[in-house]
């Protein structure tokens, strides 16, 4: 049976501690948008405070998390176990996306072991913490973080990148700006 708490508490911070694996939520307002949904890993999650949470994001193939937030905030993100006693683990929140040119990023990278492919950073304030079950997920044995990420990164090389995001993390499928996109236009305003 699900329950609902107003904060993450002590159990939460050391369940959310233990997973490999988070998934993100988001959606854009239109009725006709993509809803997204995001595995995530590498140690890339932080709990703040009961009601701050943030994770190192990479380079992808899009950036729609960024521009869902920019437009309505929304966020979700999910930690299953998948090893030891089941349980589910939601927090809802509404987020933001922090870039290397942005002030808050000094306070914030120091957290993380950035990689050549971290894209930003994103923050959430949490709201609601929802726990159930989770008797319906199987059960897995971690063996391990892939190289991919990194061997992709290394090879486009940090100018590579740069013209990748601007390919591919400007907007979303559905049009919408990223963070990335908005800095750029205020880039060159400046």
């Amino acid at each position: 049976m699900a329950k609902f708490f107003d904060a993450i508490q002590d159990h939460h911070r050391e369940f959310i501690e233990r997973q490999k694996i988070f998934f993100v939520g988001s959606a854009p307002l239109s009725a006709d948008g993509h809803v997204n949904l995001s595995p995530k890993g590498i140690d890339s999650f932080r709990v703040m405070s009961p009601n701050k949470v943030t994770y190192m994001d990479i380079v992808g193939s899009g950036n729609e998390t960024s521009a869902h937030m920019l437009e309505n905030g929304r966020i979700t993100l999910m930690f299953c176990s998948f090893e030891g006693p089941p349980n589910i683990m939601r927090l809802y929140g509404r987020g933001r996306t922090v870039l290397p040119s942005d002030r808050e990023w000094d306070e914030l990278a120091p957290l993380f072991q950035l990689r050549l492919g971290t894209r930003q950073i994103i923050v959430a304030d949490i709201d609601k913490v929802q726990t159930s079950c989770g008797f319906g997920v199987p059960l897995y044995t971690y063996s391990g973080e892939r190289d991919h990420a990194d061997k992709w990164a290394s090879n486009k090389g940090a100018d590579g990148l740069e013209a990748y995001k601007k390919e591919k993390n400007l907007f979303s499928l559905d049009g919408l700006p990223t963070a990335l996109q908005k800095s750029l236009e205020r880039s060159v305003v400046d």
